[in-house]
């Protein structure tokens, strides 16, 4: 198992350059030129030629493609992701804070996503075809088909404008959370139960279902044991649901001002920060390629025959 662990790792990495060099070289590619951004974000009445050669030079745009990539490459593994254009500050000291808030609330969210989704896999499948299973499939269908800016927005009229019982805004207390949750929840849930409802249904026509009822066994040990078997083919998808919660709170973190990544990201964009910009991109596709590698790593725990194949 720790050859595989090893090997799965090292697969990663040429990923990772890949990605790193995509993001630097589409970044590179914007018809802004990352010396104008700097000169207007320090107010500078009349950008003559000479000043934008000084500062691509101060910038090290001067230098040859392939030496910039490989200079920025050396600085992330030193977690150095360089200076904000509009700023001035470092980078992580300005992603941190932000990342940190948006883990926060990717792990609730993620929590009670898995919870509910267990749930209603369960209900759903040991009531399959009846109207307890048809009922849940068609609100959840009908809640996720909503997008989710309207949904936050009636949320937050209904909630917070209406019975003045949450915020609207910002992570004061653990009301801030409730929310953002909700939404995020709702979103992600009816997807994720449809999964477990699936592989329930699946297991339950196996052999060993039979024989343990014919040994006598209790329906609830039965039903536990279904529900373990079932939660095997579940979890690489459990697994990335983190990495993709954690990419998809730009909508949400808008709405509700929630100081994270989503929030930075959109600013970013809007001010042609390019460093922080690179340093997102760059940040979500390493979380992506992780949980991923770590999400094969618990399948091939739990069947060998994967480990043996690599």
């Amino acid at each position: 198992m720790g050859s595989y662990i090893i090997k799965r790792f090292m697969l990663s990495i040429p990923l990772v350059l890949i990605v790193s060099f995509v993001t630097f070289s589409f970044i590179h590619l914007s018809p802004m030129d990352p010396a104008e951004v700097v000169l207007h974000s320090q107010d500078i009445p009349t950008i003559t030629d000479e000043l934008l050669v000084q500062t691509r030079a101060n910038l090290g745009m001067d230098q040859p493609f392939l030496t910039r990539y490989l200079n920025w490459v050396a600085s992330c593994l030193q977690l150095d992701l360089g200076d904000s254009y509009i700023t001035g500050k470092p980078v992580w000291s300005m992603l941190g804070p932000a990342f940190f808030h948006t883990v926060k609330l990717t792990l609730v969210s993620t929590f009670a996503i898995v919870s509910l989704s267990i749930v209603l896999g369960v209900a759903c499948a040991l009531n399959a075809g009846k109207w307890v299973d048809r009922s849940v499939r068609g609100v959840s269908f009908f809640l996720t088909s909503m997008p989710s800016y309207w949904l936050a927005a009636l949320l937050i009229w209904y909630f917070s404008v209406k019975l003045d019982l949450l915020p609207t805004s910002g992570m004061e207390s653990y009301k801030s959370y409730v929310l953002p949750v909700v939404v995020i929840t709702i979103s992600y849930a009816g997807i994720y139960f449809r999964i477990i409802r699936s592989s329930m249904l699946s297991n339950m026509n196996e052999d060993y279902v039979l024989y343990a009822r014919a040994c006598g066994l209790p329906e609830k040990k039965i039903t536990m044991h279904i529900l373990r078997n079932s939660l095997q083919v579940a979890i690489s998808v459990f697994c990335m649901a983190i990495p993709i919660i954690l990419g998809s709170t730009v909508v949400v973190e808008n709405i509700f001002a929630w100081p994270g990544l989503g929030t930075l990201s959109v600013k970013s964009i809007l001010s042609r920060d390019f460093p922080i910009i690179q340093a997102y991109v760059l940040v979500l596709a390493v979380a992506f390629i992780l949980f991923n590698t770590v999400s094969d790593i618990i399948n091939a725990a739990l069947k060998p025959k994967i480990r043996d194949g690599l």
